[in-house]
C-alpha cells in the first residue's frame, strides 16, 4: 500500500513528507524537524528533475535524503548559533552576572573568605577578604550562585 502511494505520487511524495515534517514541527517542541523537512523538500525538488532517470531509484533517494538531512542540519545549526543578536537584556538568564557592579552592605561578616549580602529580595553568598558586618562592598564577579566582592 505504501509502495503504491509513493509510485502514484511520484516525486511529490518527498514534498508531502517534507510538509508533514514541517507541520509536525509546529506541534512538537524543539527546532529539529525543520531541517529534516527541508531536506525532504530538497530531495523532492531533485526528484522532479531526475524522476525518469534510471539511476534515481529509491535507494539513491534515501541516501541523498540522509546526506541532505545532515548537511541542512549542520548549516542550520551554524546559522542559528552564529547569529547572536545584541539585546537590551544581555544577562536575562544570568542573574548573578547581572549583579556585577552593584554595591551592597554585608549582612553577615566575611570570615575565612565567605559571607552574605542581600540584594533586592535575595541573600547571596559572597567571597572576598575578611570584613565586618555593615561594610559596603561592590560585586566584582559572579560564578553561578556565589558573588565575589571587594570593599568600596
Amino acid at each position: 500500500m505504501f509502495d503504491n502511494l509513493i509510485v502514484e505520487l511520484g516525486p511529490w511524495s518527498w514534498w508531502l513528507a517534507g510538509l508533514a515534517l514541517l507541520a509536525a514541527e509546529l506541534v512538537l517542541p524543539g527546532f529539529f524537524l525543520v531541517w529534516i523537512g527541508l531536506a525532504a523538500i530538497i530531495v523532492g525538488a531533485l526528484s522532479l528533475l531526475f524522476w525518469e532517470s534510471s539511476f534515481w531509484v529509491w535507494q539513491v533517494q534515501g541516501l541523498v535524503f540522509a546526506a541532505m538531512a545532515v548537511i541542512v542540519t549542520l548549516i542550520g545549526r551554524r546559522y542559528l548559533y552564529n547569529n547572536n543578536q545584541v539585546t537590551d537584556e544581555p544577562f536575562l538568564n544570568q542573574r548573578g552576572a547581572s549583579l556585577v557592579g552593584r554595591t551592597a552592605t554585608l549582612d553577615q561578616p566575611i570570615a575565612e573568605g565567605r559571607g552574605r549580602i542581600r540584594l533586592n529580595d535575595t541573600y547571596w553568598t559572597v567571597n572576598g577578604p575578611d570584613l565586618p558586618v555593615g561594610t559596603r562592598v561592590k560585586v566584582v564577579a559572579s560564578n553561578g550562585r556565589e558573588l565575589t566582592v571587594e570593599p568600596v
